[in-house]
């Protein structure tokens, strides 16, 4: 059985360092200075724009709109459109060594959902793999509540050596996640469903971001060893030197 290590180590005043850490985890992992790593996190309130949000004429409105509502904004790690992360939010990250991993893309995607989709039924949610019509930032691996709200969005990003795996699971506020995107949204030219937008607990009356982490890590304790570790040193001094990159000016 696979070792995975389990960090739940959150950057939350340093948006960008954040993302830079993943980063570095990954170039790390490729490397093999550092094992297959989980992280399960709480992060900040942050818009994640990716590159084709960058290159749109909108792109500084979008920007400035994020701020107004309260939220840091950072260059994405992997593509698609901005993404919503905010403290009632679970980030994760899966970094995989793998020494071809274009040829595992596909596989990983469909893992990751499966993985989250079955964590959200342990707590009763009605968890679905498949893309909402009209859903922000969208996915064909997006997990769903009945087929009408996305709760999960993921991304993949690789190099030689490594895969990361990365998303959100929206414990609660999804209004929130409505306010802030609307003007982002519109701003980037964006078309998307603002009634998309679902959390665990618009499904259940109510969830506990603990109880949310506890279910992941249960579902992946069951196919894979976990073992919870503070990430060394060498990670966050790697991330440092990548933090500049994720930073918005």
């Amino acid at each position: 059985m696979r070792t995975i290590r389990l960090s739940t180590e959150s950057y939350t005043q340093r948006p960008a360092l954040d993302t830079a850490v993943s980063r570095a985890l990954m170039l790390r992992v490729a490397e093999r200075s550092e094992p297959e790593t989980l992280r399960l996190f709480r992060p900040g309130a942050i818009v994640a724009f990716g590159a084709q949000d960058r290159r749109a004429p909108g792109y500084a409105r979008a920007v400035a709109a994020a701020r107004a509502h309260g939220f840091a904004a950072v260059n994405r790690m992997v593509g698609g459109t901005a993404a919503v992360f905010h403290e009632r939010t679970l980030a994760f990250t899966w970094t995989i060594p793998d020494r071809n991993p274009r040829e595992n893309i596909d596989a990983r995607f469909r893992e990751t959902a499966s993985l989250i989709a079955s964590a959200l039924g342990r707590l009763g949610v009605d968890a679905r793999v498949g893309e909402v019509p009209g859903e922000y930032c969208p996915g064909a691996y997006s997990v769903n509540a009945m087929g009408r709200t996305k709760l999960m969005g993921v991304g993949q990003r690789i190099v030689s050596g490594a895969a990361h795996v990365g998303g959100v699971v929206v414990v609660g506020g999804s209004g929130r996640i409505r306010d802030v995107l609307t003007p982002v949204y519109d701003a980037l030219a964006h078309d998307w469903s603002p009634g998309t937008v679902g959390s665990v607990e618009d499904e259940l009356g109510e969830a506990r971001f603990d109880d949310v982490r506890q279910a992941i890590a249960d579902e992946f304790a069951e196919r894979y060893e976990l073992h919870e570790d503070a990430l060394p040193a060498a990670v966050t001094e790697r991330a440092l030197t990548l933090e500049a990159d994720h930073a918005v000016g």
